[in-house]
């Protein structure tokens, strides 16, 4: 059985990646990934969500954090939009 997930994004992920930590978790991370996608930028700093708002208009990193029962995760999606990528902060 192949689940289909269709999304509206502001911005292209690129190559999705997720961090051996982050799968050690054994949580579903695409939720996650799918809020980064939209704009939901999760518990982060207003000046970091200006940042991010930002650099969906005009180009530069995006980065997401989301506080879970298992601890915080991470995604970053970089610059040149080649790659996403979901990491614990301290693998970071």
């Amino acid at each position: 059985m192949t689940t289909t997930y269709q999304t509206r994004t502001q911005f292209p992920l690129g190559q999705l990646l997720a961090t051996q930590g982050v799968l050690n978790l054994e949580v579903h991370v695409w939720p996650l990934i799918v809020r980064h996608a939209r704009g939901d930028w999760g518990d982060i700093h207003p000046e970091d969500r200006t940042t991010n708002d930002r650099a969906v208009r005009l180009g530069g990193r995006i980065f997401s954090a989301y506080t879970l029962p298992q601890g915080r995760v991470w995604i970053i999606t970089e610059a040149d939009r080649s790659a996403t990528t979901v990491l614990l902060p301290e693998e970071y």
